[in-house]
């Protein structure tokens, strides 16, 4: 499935929610996605061995390619968003790249979205960033060995206040300090969370490397069209800039998933 000479990707942990989320990779393959991506599908950063055969099974299954997969990110319903920067996380984030790198290697997922984590008042804003420094430098070196690389997302204003990138350049900026000679670390561009924080999405499309992007529209985080932002001039952006992966459907639908695919065409 593509739109404006990109191929289009299915976030089933967005989309399909209609369904249990082992039937949404075979509903994202119905619906014409070749290719589908999700957050971390387990409670817990290690998961089984049962666990994990039974999300590769059902990928495998539906007949799709799994494109991108988000690192555990804590209780992300309870307000978390990421854990890498929280220095009594540590053991769980070493065990999750573990897993994720087995997986990598059954799927041939090869895009991982690490999220920074909220900041933390029992430490300095510095010493977070140190431990996110060095926690994503080591879950880069762990997917490189498999050919991945480790997304790194701005998100919205409106977690508190708490987490510290909100911007293309605030990752850039991060990405360009000990973590600078690091070749398999890029930005996550997603359009609703730049679009949300005021980031002008076509220059930033133009000027900054992109690994993955990610599409939902702004305010409500709907499906294209459902909201203001130039989401057809930034894809077009994006494609005259160089970028030739995959555009993720990553929005809540404001009508059945089907429904809010008319946008496609």
């Amino acid at each position: 499935m593509k739109y404006r000479g990109h191929e289009l990707s299915a976030n089933v942990s967005m989309l399909f929610t209609e369904l249990p989320y082992p039937e949404r990779f075979a509903a994202a393959a119905q619906a014409g996605f070749r290719v589908v991506e999700s957050w971390w599908p387990f409670a817990v950063p290690d998961p089984s061995t049962a666990e994990v055969d039974d999300f590769v099974r059902t990928v495998s299954a539906a007949g799709v390619s799994l494109g991108a997969l988000n690192f555990y990110g804590g209780d992300i319903p309870g307000g978390e968003r990421g854990v890498a920067s929280h220095p009594d996380r540590q053991e769980q984030l070493t065990a999750n790249v573990r897993a994720m790198v087995g997986i990598a290697e059954r799927t041939g997922c090869r895009l991982f979205n690490l999220l920074y984590g909220q900041l933390d008042d029992r430490w300095s804003p510095e010493e977070q960033e140190k431990t996110a420094t060095a926690a994503i430098g080591a879950a880069a070196s762990a997917v490189a060995a498999v050919g991945g690389t480790v997304l790194i997302e701005p998100l919205t204003k409106g977690l508190n206040g708490r987490y510290p990138l909100l911007t293309a350049d605030d990752v850039v900026r991060f990405l360009s300090g000990p973590l600078r000679d690091i070749d398999n670390l890029s930005l996550l561009f997603d359009t609703f969370h730049l679009g949300s924080n005021g980031v002008d999405l076509l220059a930033t499309a133009s000027t900054v490397p992109v690994a993955h992007v990610q599409l939902a529209d702004s305010p409500g985080r709907g499906e294209p069209g459902s909201g203001g932002l130039p989401i057809d001039a930034t894809l077009d952006a994006l494609r005259a800039a160089g970028y030739q992966g995959v555009a993720a459907c990553e929005y809540k639908p404001t009508t059945d998933t089907l429904e809010s695919l008319g946008w496609i065409s």
